[in-house]
């Protein structure tokens, strides 16, 4: 499996799976998930409320704690490719509660 440098963790996709994250297509975007990271060593996994109910559908990388807002179906090979494969993350997609951007 893929690994931190650091402590050797593996990582892990969490998408959630609860109500309002639903309500959006998540469920759509954890299958996306399953499809198209086949061929990586990272874990995907659906997940109850991770809190960011009106950011969904919400996807977490962990343990890195790279959080992602609004993630549709069409987002999920950029992530796969740039952030998971490449280790960029998708700027445009960060969730901007806990990846905050200061320009002057």
């Amino acid at each position: 499996m893929a690994t931190d440098s650091q402590n050797h963790t593996p990582k892990q996709v969490l998408v959630c799976q609860h109500r309002s994250c639903q309500a959006e297509g998540s469920a759509d975007v954890l299958a996306a998930f399953e499809e198209v990271a086949e061929d990586t060593d990272f874990k995907i996994k659906g997940t109850d409320c991770q809190g960011q109910c009106s950011c969904g559908p919400t996807v977490r990388v962990v343990p890195e704690e790279t959080w992602y807002y609004r993630v549709q179906p069409s987002d999920v090979r950029r992530i796969v490719k740039q952030h998971l494969k490449e280790g960029k993350p998708v700027d445009e997609k960060l969730n901007p509660r806990i990846h905050r951007r200061f320009s002057f």
